[in-house]
């Protein structure tokens, strides 16, 4: 077994770059104007059939396009019509508006929000998504003016993908560390 491991390995890597060289090609024209957010780091199941694999990637990636630019049509395409949110926030609605709601409400406190995808994990119909998140709180959040303090922040999603689209998602937000670096919260 061990003979056979690095040309194993080699494949699979391989396998990967080309994978992600075909997601990058057709990921314009998939999700419209713009371009998909790439991971840093991608491990994939490579039990999944690739056809299943590409998708569970492109659905995720579309999620996360949309809360690195706000683009309501790419979170569209993404979520499942009967999206469901594991870990609602009070106050949010259920859904998709409730994603669209918290996204618009997060890009009026922090109007130069931007994310990248630090690392992407998919596994089963699971994709796992680490995410980093800066901008400058310049826009109004709980009625206070921001004053264009740096925001810097991670947040963690779990997705679980069916027939191509996000149907659910539990997520963590560090949202206290947020909440000090706008000054709303003492240490």
């Amino acid at each position: 077994m061990n003979v056979t491991a690095p040309s194993a390995i080699r494949r699979g890597l391989r396998w990967s770059s080309t994978l992600l060289l075909a997601l990058a090609a057709a990921a314009p024209a998939l999700a419209g104007p713009g371009d998909l957010v790439q991971p840093k780091v991608l491990v994939a199941d490579h039990s999944l059939p690739p056809q299943t694999l590409e998708a569970e990637v492109l659905a995720a990636r579309r999620y996360d396009t949309f809360w690195n630019t706000g683009d309501e049509a790419v979170a569209r395409a993404a979520l499942a019509p009967t999206f469901f949110d594991n870990t609602l926030p009070q106050g949010r609605p259920q859904g998709i508006d409730g994603v669209l709601k918290a996204s618009k409400a997060f890009r009026t406190a922090v109007p130069d929000l931007r994310s990248e995808v630090t690392q992407m994990i998919v596994a089963g119909d699971r994709v796992v998504t680490h995410l980093h998140f800066t901008g400058h709180f310049s826009g109004t959040f709980g009625g206070k003016q921001g004053q264009g303090q740096p925001i810097d922040f991670i947040a963690t999603d779990i997705y679980r993908i069916a027939d191509g689209r996000i149907a659910e998602d539990w997520h963590l937000e560090d949202n206290l560390a947020f909440l000090q670096q706008a000054g709303l919260v003492t240490k």
